[in-house]
């Protein structure tokens, strides 16, 4: 049997199973892994300047197409550099393999240069994370660590020194399978009796679905014409629930407005499908509440659950159809939907601006950006204001995308991901919104975008500070501190990096300029200047939070700060 490098081994089992390339940055004990790239051009090294990138931009791809991706990282700091991204896949439930470089073998334990311990520093974001000591070891593991991956929708980890990946091996190549295998779970006909029992007998059902209803849009149109009920959505599910859709009422939580907030307060019961929604001050303390999970450990771990069904969402809502019957009171529908129809047009209103009004309001921008994408369009937006503009602006149609790091939360994600998505599918328009702070954090691979040729677009919603920790601090009733950004002219900053850069500091300057950056053939960044004080307000309002904000006010006053209090004054908070 012929003999290869472990290295080799490596790649060619990849390309077998189809992947395409390996974002990361290479090193001494990488350098094994990224010439076995080099030497097989069916597999591509993404060249990043972040592990942190590498790792994003892995779980930006594999969201999008739902196969193993992969990235690396060098032994000591580069793995460390991995790792929140790697967290943000492993939340987001994205098959990802990491390989994760080590110090020499016989060096492993002595304190020597740039060791950690990589099996410890991965175990808590990997399902998988094992050590390859011997060359005999590593197709098995390999192979272990790419099926964990795939079929617990997660991160595996294989660690490998670099004087170890130089070994060689017996070059066992076998047939691998990417796709993961669909088993079809749904409850128990007892179960499915039961749940139907609770829906035919409640006069106000209210739906609220995640990202578990992706493959199940037909079956959750139907489940809510027979039961008449207003379906809300949560972030992760707005792209796959909120197109063709009457039900819809919009969001609920702290990114949500009213309409989705009051469907299902006023719910007797709730049909949660899919989603794993944290914030239990949203949740009806009064409702039956029926929850539909593929993984049964997520039910009741937000709230108190009167029915648990463990199951695929359309296997489970395709057999409970069969159960449920036509309602033909729709005043709670029809209460939730012109509740809705209000609030969009408030919401809109919010979105308006005059000529020469300045600083632009973000949702101004948001809404520009929405009218002027592609239908196909890939958006990806950072933590805070942005992903909060999205998430109220952004229309999904069907085929639109959006990504963000919407359950891990970090910060910096809308770039790396934007690089993921349009390695991944070059063609079509990914636009990157990100936050001021989000973009500088990770400023340093909008080289990458000129260096792979990748014609992102980044849209900086800039308002000189970090807007929703502001936000936050003055709803807890302190002044904001420490939340400034000095930033610098970000286009210049794109233009000497080879990007287009463009700067907007007027409403009327928006549309030509987003046209101009979206028709552009290369990476292209427009800065634009945004309202530090809008105020993005949530469903409801604590006792606390109002209390929090009147100390706020009162404390801006007492130390000279009343120019802050007639800025907001011209906010939502107020309209």
């Amino acid at each position: 049997m012929s003999k290869k490098k472990i290295s080799e081994v490596i790649i060619e089992t990849l390309v077998a199973a189809g992947v395409k390339r390996i974002y990361g940055i290479t090193g001494d004990s990488l350098m094994s892994i990224s010439d076995a790239v080099r030497s097989n051009s069916a597999i591509e090294w993404m060249h990043l300047r972040h592990e942190e990138t590498a790792a994003f931009a892995a779980g930006a791809e594999a969201q999008l197409t739902g196969t193993l991706t992969v990235c690396a990282g060098s032994c000591g700091p580069g793995n460390l550099h991995l790792i929140n991204g790697l967290y943000d896949c492993q939340r987001s439930r994205v098959p990802v393999l990491a390989i994760a470089a080590h110090v020499p073998s016989r060096e492993v334990g002595t304190a020597y240069f740039q060791e950690t311990h990589p099996e410890q520093l991965f175990k808590e974001c990997s399902h998988y994370c094992e050590l390859v000591s011997q060359p005999e070891q590593m197709p098995q593991i390999l192979e272990i660590a790419m099926r964990t991956a795939i079929e617990k929708r997660g991160v595996a980890v294989i660690i490998i020194s670099g004087d170890i990946a130089l070994k060689e091996c017996a070059a066992v190549l076998k047939s691998f399978s990417m796709a993961q295998t669909e088993a079809i779970i749904r409850p128990s006909d007892k179960e499915i009796k039961k749940a139907a029992e609770l829906l035919n007998n409640a006069s106000k059902v209210t739906v609220l679905g995640g990202i578990g209803c992706k493959n199940a849009h037909k079956e959750l149109i139907q489940v809510a014409t027979k039961l008449q009920a207003p379906i809300v959505h949560t972030l992760r599910g707005k792209e796959w629930i909120e197109y063709d859709n009457t039900f819809d009422v919009g969001m609920t939580g702290l990114l949500g407005f009213s309409s989705g907030y009051h469907a299902m307060m006023d719910s007797d019961v709730l049909l949660v499908l899919g989603a794993d929604f944290p914030y239990r001050q949203f949740y009806p303390a009064h409702a039956k509440i029926i929850q539909v999970d593929i993984r049964g450990e997520q039910i009741g771990r937000r709230s108190n659950v009167e029915l648990a069904l463990v199951g695929d969402v359309r296997e489970t809502l395709a057999v409970l159809l069969g159960e449920l019957k036509n309602k033909k009171d729709r005043t709670h529908l029809d209460a939730s939907l012109q509740h809705y129809t209000k609030t969009r047009q408030e919401l809109d209103e919010l979105a308006m601006s005059k000529e020469g009004h300045t600083p632009i309001h973000p949702q101004f921008l948001a809404k520009t950006i929405d009218e002027l994408a592609a239908e196909n369009a890939i958006f990806t937006c950072d933590v805070g204001t942005p992903t909060l503009w999205a998430a109220r602006y952004l229309k999904m149609n069907g085929q639109r995308r959006l990504l963000g790091s919407f359950v891990h939360g970090s910060m910096a994600s809308a770039l790396p991901q934007a690089i993921g998505a349009q390695s991944a599918q070059f063609n079509r328009q990914v636009i990157a919104l990100c936050g001021d702070g989000g973009l500088a954090m990770l400023l340093g691979d909008i080289l990458s975008l000129k260096q792979l040729n990748l014609p992102v677009k980044i849209i900086i919603f800039n308002n000189n500070s970090l807007g929703f920790v502001e936000l936050e601090m003055k709803a807890a009733g302190l002044l904001d501190y420490a939340t400034d950004l000095d930033n610098p002219d970000f286009a210049k900053i794109a233009e000497a990096c080879g990007l287009l850069g463009l700067r907007a500091e007027k409403p009327e300057e928006l549309s030509p300029m987003i046209k101009q950056l979206l028709n552009h053939q290369g990476p292209a960044l427009l800065d634009v200047s945004v309202n530090r004080q809008e105020l993005s307000l949530p469903p409801t309002i604590t006792k606390e939070e109002f209390i929090g904000f009147d100390l706020f006010l009162i404390k801006a006053v007492l130390n000279g700060r009343g120019d802050e209090i007639v800025d907001l004054a011209k906010t939502n908070l107020f309209r």
